[in-house]
Formats: structure tokens, C-alpha cells, sequence
């Protein structure tokens, strides 16, 4: 990607008055670290900006700055830049309408790594092969000589680690590696991210991961491994993190070509992850046909219908 792009976006960035930083509906740690980041950034260069998110971010990532400003409030009239941080889909922000109907001098920065899905942004910064959102960023301080401190250190290593689990996905490049290296002797505090990120597992979560192993069934015909998670499954406190969680460990099983875990909402859908930890399958071809998206090892979709428990299994009414 041209350095120019990125200087660019950091002169709009600095001529802005009233920022909006966006991300996805129930983020990830990934999702919240790049807010957090950029946010981090726009005080640096005493910004005013709003960070909005339809949810509230898990309690695990209160060592993150800013996370105190998260808020599903914003005046998007008064907002004169947005800053959209890992979206994969624009209906993700829950701000479709607003930023489809925008004016002339409300401009959009895009900072994403999943595939493109929407064509909205005046500047994108869509990098598909990298690890994380936060990667990018990276990219964007190290481009406009931002020094990086300890903050945006925690914020970029938090990404790449959720991201990747803990380095253990197919996205993990010699780059991740290097970053991640270079981010610790910045300050980021790794035992720290890891003991929010990947320990810090409520007894709610940890019961649910059971249900969902012991719901845990292989087609043999395709080496194809589903897992399933009913309403009365998922307590009111489980995080999108640690649903997530689980389709990146089962992934892993032995001899499987692909994994998909569906559980129900409350809304009526049903949300699938799908995961891939094999180099020759291509698990979002399959998110596509579902009418959903993603990365060639972790992808998702969403379809209407609900669980009903049959004799050999489940079916989808």
C-alpha cells in the first residue's frame, strides 16, 4: 500500500475537529485494542472524538486506555471524520444510515483486515494478509514517525494476540512475530494480556466450552467437525471473545478439515463461526454461499431460523 495513503489519513486526521471512532457490535479483543489505540493516538494530538460501540466492552480489557469512553451514544451531526476500526461489514457498526447518508464534509477512514465487503470509505486502508487491525495501525504510527508508547504498545500486541490466538493461526506472518517483538520492548506488558485475554475464563464460560465439546460431532464423509450451542447454553454474561474462543481450540482437532460452531441468539438467528486450521481449504467459500464472509481460515455467517433437537442431532427450523 502507497505510504502516501497513510500520511494522508494522518493530515485529516490533524485538520479534524470532532472525531467519531467506530467499531463492531459485541468487539473482540481485537475491535477494542484498534479503538483503543486510535483513540490513544487523537489524545496525543489533543483531539475531541467519541468512541462508539453498540456493546460494552468485556471487563477483561480494563487494562487498555481509554476503554472508559466507550459509548453508544454519539452526535453524529457535530461529527466532521469518521474512523471506522475493524468492520469487516459496514452493517456491523450499526451506523448504516448515518454513514450511507452522510454529507459531503463528513469523511470516513477505513482501518480493517478482513476482506472487503463494502465500498463506503473516502480513505481505506483494507489489508487482508494482515494478522490483525492492529497490525495495520502499526503500519500508519510507524509511516508518520508516531512515537509508540507503552499504551500504544499494550493496544497493538493486545490485537495481534487475540487475533491470532496467542500466534497460533494460519494469519501468524514473520511480520506478526516482529511486531509483537518489537511492541514488548516498547512496554506492553505480555503476561498481563495474556492473563485477560486467555486465563481469564469465568466458571459461565468454562461450562459453556463443555457444552460445546460435548455437543461436538464429525461427519466423517467430509472430516467435517460441528458443534452446537442452544439459548439455554449461553448465559447473559458469556462474551463474543469467549465464544470465539472455543471455534479456534476445537479447529485444532486432529485430522478435520473444518469446524463450524452455530449457536442460537435471542434475536431469532442463528450465528455460525466457521475455522479452518487446514492450508488447503478455504472456509470462507462456504460463509459466502451462507451469506456471510470472512478470512480463508476463520470466517462467519448469520441465517434466520432456530434449533430443534432430533434424534440423531439437530435440524434448523
Amino acid at each position: 500500500m502507497d505510504n502516501s495513503l497513510f500520511q494522508k489519513a494522518y493530515e485529516l486526521i490533524k485538520q479534524s475537529k470532532n472525531i467519531l471512532l467506530v467499531t463492531h457490535e459485541k468487539p473482540d479483543g481485537d475491535a477494542i485494542a484498534s479503538a483503543c489505540a486510535m483513540a490513544e493516538i487523537l489524545e496525543l494530538n489533543k483531539k475531541s472524538f467519541t468512541i462508539f460501540c453498540p456493546d460494552k466492552p468485556p471487563f477483561q480489557y480494563d487494562y487498555l486506555p481509554h476503554l472508559e469512553k466507550f459509548s453508544a451514544n454519539y452526535n453524529f451531526n457535530k461529527v466532521d471524520l469518521i474512523i471506522i476500526l475493524d468492520c469487516g461489514s459496514l452493517k456491523r457498526t450499526n451506523l448504516e444510515k448515518e454513514i450511507s447518508e452522510r454529507t459531503k464534509n463528513q469523511l470516513v477512514i477505513e482501518f480493517d483486515h478482513h476482506p472487503k465487503m463494502d465500498n463506503y470509505a473516502d480513505i481505506e486502508f483494507k489489508l487482508s494478509e494482515a494478522a490483525s487491525t492492529t497490525e495495520i495501525l502499526y503500519q500508519f504510527l510507524k509511516i508518520n514517525k508516531i512515537k509508540i508508547n507503552k499504551n500504544l504498545a499494550n493496544c497493538i500486541l493486545t490485537g495481534i494476540i487475540t487475533d491470532t490466538a496467542n500466534f497460533l493461526y494460519p494469519s501468524t506472518s514473520s511480520q506478526t512475530i516482529n511486531i509483537s517483538s518489537e511492541m514488548l520492548s516498547k512496554g506492553a506488558k505480555l503476561p498481563q494480556i495474556m492473563e485477560n485475554t486467555k486465563r481469564n475464563k469465568s466458571l459461565t464460560a468454562m461450562k459453556m466450552w463443555g457444552k460445546a465439546m460435548s455437543n461436538l460431532k464429525i461427519n466423517k464423509k467430509y472430516n467435517f467437525a460441528v458443534s452446537i450451542l442452544s439459548k439455554e447454553d449461553i448465559d447473559d454474561n458469556i462474551t463474543e471473545e469467549d465464544i470465539e474462543g472455543i471455534s479456534g481450540f476445537l479447529s485444532n482437532l486432529e485430522n478435520v478439515s473444518g469446524l463450524m460452531l452455530l449457536r442460537e441468539q435471542k434475536d431469532g438467528n442463528l450465528k455460525g463461526s466457521l475455522r479452518t486450521s487446514n492450508n488447503n481449504v478455504n472456509i470462507s467459500q462456504l460463509a459466502r454461499l451462507l451469506g456471510g464472509g470472512g478470512h480463508a481460515k476463520a470466517s462467519g455467517f448469520t441465517i434466520e431460523g432456530k434449533l430443534e433437537k432430533i434424534n440423531n442431532g439437530w435440524k434448523i427450523e
